[in-house]
């Protein structure tokens, strides 16, 4: 579904990174781990074109990523569902108009509403569908965030240190979400210095995890 081959990234002419080889395939688990400043969000952002390789190639469903017009990329996000760890909210929306955000934008609300309440139910925010985003907790905010990456029915959902402002338990409940995603076919690429996370969740999930560092993309090791 998205593939990068060889792919690289430089800014004003220092190299961030380079050959890099990923293939987020319906049903995988990755983790990307590294050092601060080496590169994890940037990758992310080639992986659903909000940026573009400065080498090699970057594949959204079989096409070249810079091939592509606006309005094709466009339909193409449409099938990734984008979790940020620093989650922007309009706060004057309540909490499930700010949910049904990208499809209302994009012309289709009635297909989240027809499923609205289930996904809050899943999400545990019920309760909250009233609430603005500044009345919500970190993790209510953060499963918030989740619930409008996947209102669009994704195939794949990229997440950037989805944990790194919530507690344990939180992060353990977000983790679950993710999970199921995954078991439901779904590929999921999460950023996370979180080692902990990581270990908990390769006992739920087979995950592959990898590790940006000095330019390179390797599998980490037994250490995790």
């Amino acid at each position: 579904m998205i593939e990068l081959r060889n792919a690289g990234m430089a800014y004003g002419g220092r190299r961030l990174f380079a050959g890099i080889d990923l293939s987020l395939a319906p049903g995988a688990f990755h983790f990307l781990t590294g050092p601060s400043g080496a590169g994890k969000t940037t990758l992310l952002k080639l992986c659903y074109a909000d940026l573009r390789a400065t080498e090699g190639e970057v594949l959204l469903w079989g096409r070249d990523a810079r091939a592509m017009s606006r309005d094709e990329v466009a339909l193409a996000r449409r099938r990734i569902g984008v979790v940020h760890q620093d989650c922007q909210f309009l706060d004057h929306l309540p909490l499930a108009e700010n949910v049904l955000l990208p499809l209302t934008v994009s012309g289709r609300r009635a297909e989240g509403e027809a499923h609205l309440a289930d996904l809050l139910a899943w999400v545990g925010l019920s309760a909250r569908a009233a609430s603005l985003p500044p009345e919500l907790s970190g993790g209510e905010r953060q499963r918030a965030a989740l619930a409008r990456a996947v209102i669009t029915a994704p195939d794949v959902v990229v997440a950037d240190e989805p944990t790194g402002n919530i507690d344990w338990e939180m992060s353990q409940r977000l983790l679950t979400l993710l999970v199921e995603l995954n078991r439901m076919g779904k590929a999921v690429l999460v950023a996370t210095h979180d080692l902990h996370l990581i270990r908990a969740a390769k006992a739920q999930v087979s995950a592959r995890v990898l590790r940006l560092r000095d330019g390179s993309l390797q599998a980490a090791g037994a250490d995790l």
